[in-house]
């Protein structure tokens, strides 16, 4: 432990009187013993005196002034070596010079930290008006002349450890404010990286316009508000010709003169992203389909012409796909998809034209209802079943828990992915009917394993049904199921539409004992504030991320940033959609706590996933 600076420092006092006698009197009272004649002495110095001086003397370095001028100059000489007085002992009259009020406030203009005792016979000025020129008033103090020995003495000992106190602790107090200065920078620094990396996570490398991710969120946001909106798609024409004949560069400018020509016309407020390659897309409120046909046919207009590349004319335009919906919950991402339907069919008719959706194009519309229809007797027909992908830990690879999966085999259409049937199925009632089932399946499943959890899905409405927390309880308690052993996955979509809500659903869950865990995460609208709100186990990484990794420096900054995260939040952080030997290695390196993916198993049906349960440690991770 390194040393007080201040506790070093000698007691040194500074005596100021113009009387030699006075000085005489300091000499004996702070005299120590000397020599072999020292008890003698100090019995004649009691005797003189009252007591013996050196007896509790704690040992002072006194310096001498006769003259207040004098003792301004010792103490700015003092301060220069390094070796400042703890305290003074003035004079008030000292003719011919300056008296003691004088040279206590010139003391105190060179040295703050000073003590200053009066020693006075006299009152030429009174307390307050020395406390006025040589303040602060605790740091000024009187002792009447003659005075005893143990009186000042004591003074002398009682202000130098209040003077060694003082600088203790103003040393203290630096060294507290510098090291808040260092946290202050770090957390700018940090604060600045975090933005950086924000920045760079939803924003296009090359035109620093708002990327896919930043386009689907503003677009989630705006779908849940009321009023009307348009979501157009753009693609350049003759763009891979460009590209092959003048090479990437001038694809690249041509991308960048382009986002500059829809900046520049798009409705005012417009959000225009770069969606990848030369794929554009822009959101903005309307009135309704005229309005927003119009908008697009200005950005057409506007990007159809020729643009100068590297010193080249080039012949380019553009053509635009357009949906107009009511923000009143639509899907933003079938509108998304709806637009890109409709884009397609502009670049199937001619190029540089802007083309409305409507229902002819998508025969998916008619697909999905027939899908809807099926849907509601799937249960009844025993069409549905559930598979259960292994959740591993970093560690050693062992099995932790499952995840539930539900896939449905179609008597009229053969299987069907659930990533299209899920979202028919949360746009109606069926969605409670199939939950209710995959629930008590997953259910009777954890029965059957040793030890692990089993992670079970649920949709927003789901989530938002008015009994959920009372309907997932009963259902584990009729399977004799321990709550910790079922873990609860949602979305960020479920608990972000009434966070309130979502919050208090969460913590009675929690509560009960079950495991949280948010799926999908990076995809949805959560801020960092409302993570911290939610009882939560567990983030899950979107597979999409992951996939991204090895291609793309902002799916690997998500990741490392998602990570990051969910350590400091004390959350186990999931990485999904695992499929290479790279990524694990990847992963784990980055420090998430468990594993998902094909590269360990595939989905599998319940008997299977016993026998992994049992086995523990997969034999797919052991090479890794």
């Amino acid at each position: 432990m390194t040393a007080d600076p201040a506790r070093a420092l000698p007691r040194r006092l500074l005596i100021i009187d113009d009387e030699e006698a006075m000085h005489d009197s300091y000499r004996r009272s702070f005299a120590p013993p000397r020599g072999p004649d020292a008890p003698a002495l100090g019995a004649m110095a009691a005797a003189l005196f009252g007591a013996d001086p050196a007896a509790e003397s704690p040992g002072f370095a006194l310096t001498h002034c006769r003259q207040g001028e004098e003792a301004v100059a010792a103490v700015e000489r003092a301060l220069a070596d390094g070796a400042p007085f703890a305290a003074a002992f003035i004079d008030v009259r000292m003719p011919p010079g300056i008296d003691g009020r004088e040279t206590a406030r010139r003391i105190r203009r060179i040295d703050a930290e000073i003590n200053l005792c009066i020693v006075t016979g006299y009152s030429d000025f009174s307390p307050v008006e020395i406390s006025k020129v040589a303040g602060p008033a605790d740091k000024i103090f009187y002792i009447a002349k003659p005075f005893e020995v143990a009186e000042i003495v004591q003074t002398a000992t009682a202000l130098a450890d209040r003077w060694q106190v003082d600088r203790a602790l103003a040393a203290t107090r630096a060294q507290l404010a510098e090291q808040i200065v260092q946290l202050e920078q770090q957390a700018a620094e940090l604060a600045a990286n975090e933005s950086r990396a924000l920045h760079l996570a939803t924003h296009d490398s090359l035109t620093d316009a708002p990327n896919r991710l930043a386009f689907l969120r503003a677009l989630g946001d705006r779908a849940r508000r009321p009023g009307r909106f348009a979501i157009a798609m753009l693609d350049l024409d003759r763009f891979k010709l460009i590209n092959d004949t003048l090479g990437h560069l001038a694809g690249d400018a041509l991308i960048r003169d382009v986002y500059a020509i829809l900046t520049a016309t798009a409705p005012e407020e417009a959000i225009v992203a770069r969606l990848g390659g030369d794929e554009f897309g822009v959101l903005f409120d309307t009135a309704g389909d005229a309005a927003a046909t119009m908008a697009c046919d200005r950005i057409i207009a506007a990007c159809a012409g020729t643009h100068r590349l590297f010193g080249h004319a080039v012949q380019s335009g553009a053509s635009a796909g357009l949906v107009v919906v009511d923000g009143a919950g639509v899907d933003p991402l079938d509108s998304l998809r709806r637009a890109d339907l409709a884009l397609n069919d502009a670049k199937r008719v001619g190029r540089g034209v802007t083309r409305l959706f409507d229902e002819t194009m998508d025969e998916g519309i008619r697909f999905r209802r027939r899908v809807e229809q099926g849907l509601a007797r799937a249960v009844e027909r025993d069409e549905l079943r559930l598979v259960y992908q292994p959740i591993v830990a970093r560690g050693e690879l062992e099995v932790v828990g499952f995840e539930a999966l539900v896939r449905w085999d179609s008597a009229v259409y053969g299987r069907i992915s659930p990533a299209v049937f899920i979202p028919i199925a949360e746009e109606s009632n069926v969605i409670h009917t199939i939950g209710d089932w995959i629930l008590a399946e997953a259910l009777a499943m954890v029965a059957r394993l040793p030890q692990q959890y089993v992670s079970i899905n649920f949709s927003p409405r789901q989530f938002r049904r008015h009994n959920f927390v009372a309907h997932v309880m009963e259902s584990a308690q009729r399977a004799g199921v321990a709550p910790g052993r079922v873990q609860i996955e949602i979305t960020e979509t479920a608990i972000f539409d009434d966070a309130e809500r979502a919050a208090e659903t969460l913590f009675r869950l929690r509560q009960m004992g079950f495991r949280i865990a948010l799926d999908d995460f990076g995809t949805g609208y959560s801020s960092l504030y409302n993570i911290r709100k939610f009882a939560l186990d567990s983030l899950k990484i979107d597979r999409s991320f992951i996939d991204g990794m090895g291609r793309e420096r902002e799916s690997a900054a998500i990741v490392h940033s998602i990570i990051h995260l969910g350590r400091a939040l004390g959350l186990e952080v999931v990485a999904e959609g695992v499929e290479t030997v790279a990524q694990v290695q990847a992963l784990r390196l980055a420090g998430t706590s468990h594993l998902q993916g094909f590269f360990f198993s595939q989905p599998v049906d319940g008997d299977v996933a016993v026998m992994l349960a049992e086995r523990r440690v997969l034999a797919g991770g052991a090479a890794v």
